[in-house]
């Protein structure tokens, strides 16, 4: 699509779908570039809990105050993410009722009408990025931590990637030396992280010493790539992107 230059904001509105309580959900949120900052309304609210104790609530690691309103800015750097998003966007006449993303630009006081995007999975990545930013400016949630160690022979060497949702930013800490590295590596270096089973009950508190790679994703708990971290899909070999990707970082820095 070809972007119009009037286009002054954006409303994307979220439907989990056949997604069951107490994750099934849906968000509103509304951005607003007209005045050159970024503004945001962002409206979440978790769907369909009336039909769980909330035992079964906390037992899926959620509260009973997860529905989330907030009402300000976000820093101007995703302004231009979102454009070139929107710029390579293209529509879709295909149901979303099994859960999915829509699409209302704003020019001024004038709506373009919803309209569904081809590319949900970006458009929803894009969404959550967004919302994660929210959390981290009002301090709901801290910036996103992973540590990595990988041990040869007698070597040991640990890093920390710190992922700032609020400003884009990924800093890279090795041998108490910092460096911000490229953004969409590290989130693209994200995804695998998280694609994996963890094996909790081979969890550790304490990285290993022996020979292999470790990581920990912030809760303190550390897992072995290969053993306490498993692929969960033969298609996708995750536990080695994950290696290969920390691997590139420790050659690089």
């Amino acid at each position: 699509m070809s972007l119009p230059s009037a286009t002054t904001g954006l409303v994307l509105e979220y439907n989990s779908g056949i997604l069951p309580p107490p994750y099934s959900h849906v968000f509103r949120l509304v951005l607003d570039w007209s005045k050159g900052n970024l503004g945001a309304q962002l409206d979440l609210h978790y769907t369909d809990r009336e039909e769980l104790s909330e035992e079964e609530i906390f037992d899926e690691g959620f509260s009973l105050e997860d529905d989330y309103r907030y009402q300000g800015n976000v820093p101007s750097v995703w302004i231009g993410p979102i454009k070139q998003l929107l710029q390579a966007t293209h529509w879709t006449k295909k149901s979303i009722d099994e859960g999915g993303i829509t699409l209302t630009t704003q020019e001024g006081t004038k709506s373009e009408g919803l309209k569904i995007p081809s590319n949900q999975e970006e458009w929803q990545l894009m969404a959550q990025d967004l919302i994660q930013a929210i959390y981290e400016l009002e301090k709901k949630e801290a910036p996103l931590k992973v540590q990595y160690r990988k041990v040869e022979r007698e070597q040991i060497t640990d890093l920390c990637l710190t992922i700032h949702f609020s400003n884009r930013e990924a800093v890279l800490l090795r041998a108490e030396v910092s460096k911000k590295i490229s953004w969409e590596g590290a989130i693209d270096l994200m995804k695998f992280v998280f694609l994996p089973d963890y094996r909790y009950e081979q969890a550790k508190d304490t990285p290993g010493t022996k020979r292999g790679a470790y990581i920990e994703c912030g809760d303190g708990f550390w897992h072995e790539l290969g053993k306490g971290v498993v692929n969960s899909h033969a298609s996708v070999d995750a536990v080695g992107k994950i290696k290969a990707g920390f691997d590139r970082l420790l050659e690089a820095n």
